[in-house]
């Protein structure tokens, strides 16, 4: 059986991953490909009970180490009871956020260091990396003006931080862009959703379609 292609797609809040991420889902199945469609934090029941903690909007006491942690442990679950086999079982796997999401927000805007960051998800994801990862790139505040129109959209304890805070998040995916040049790829999310499908699609399909 042919391995599966793991998948992640990061951005900033209100880029727009998850509509396009359905869409992406879609169009893979029918060209006849098995796909799972997950997201992080969450995606199984340890692992969302631990986002609730995470994304808590009273749980603003919560220490930037705490965080950095509960997400590293939420993304192991989540790993060996969902990414994992549905690799081994030939799927695409595509995944609304992973391990650069830590490495941004904890790491860098956090200032707990992207270095020291990845050091606590190495433990947790054993050398476990996506093939490709697509970095969906907007002003923040653009992004989170989608957030605000958008009424059905939950509303957590990220959204409530400060606009340098997420800036600083932007800045910490653009020096991870620079270190991981062979597998982030960006994509520019302020385009119509449908130039940011397309051009997504075109990226995931050559990975795809990548000789092993």
């Amino acid at each position: 059986m042919k391995k599966g292609i793991f998948i992640s797609v990061e951005g900033p809040e209100g880029a727009g991953k998850t509509t396009v991420l359905s869409l992406l889902a879609k169009e893979l199945e029918t060209e006849g490909h098995k796909v799972m469609m997950t997201r992080e934090p969450g995606g199984i029941d340890i692992a969302e009970q631990i986002r609730k903690v995470i994304l808590n909007t009273h749980n603003t006491a919560m220490d930037p180490r705490t965080e950095a942690l509960l997400y590293a442990a939420a993304r192991r679950q989540h790993l060996v009871e969902k990414v994992k086999p549905a690799l081994e079982d030939g799927a695409v796997v595509l995944c609304d956020r992973f391990i650069d999401s830590s490495l941004a927000y904890q790491g860098y805007a956090r200032g707990l260091g992207i270095d020291e960051v990845l050091s606590i998800n190495q433990f947790a994801i054993e050398q476990m990396m996506p093939s490709v990862t697509l970095y969906f790139d907007i002003d923040p505040e653009e992004g989170l003006g989608r957030i605000s129109k958008n009424a059905g959209r939950e509303v957590n304890r990220l959204d409530l931080e400060t606009i340098e805070f997420h800036y600083k998040v932007r800045e910490g995916y653009y020096i991870l862009m620079k270190r991981f040049p062979e597998r982030i790829h960006r994509i520019d999310a302020s385009q119509p959703i449908q130039n940011v499908y397309e051009q997504s699609a075109e990226k995931i399909k050559k990975t795809i379609d990548k000789p092993v």
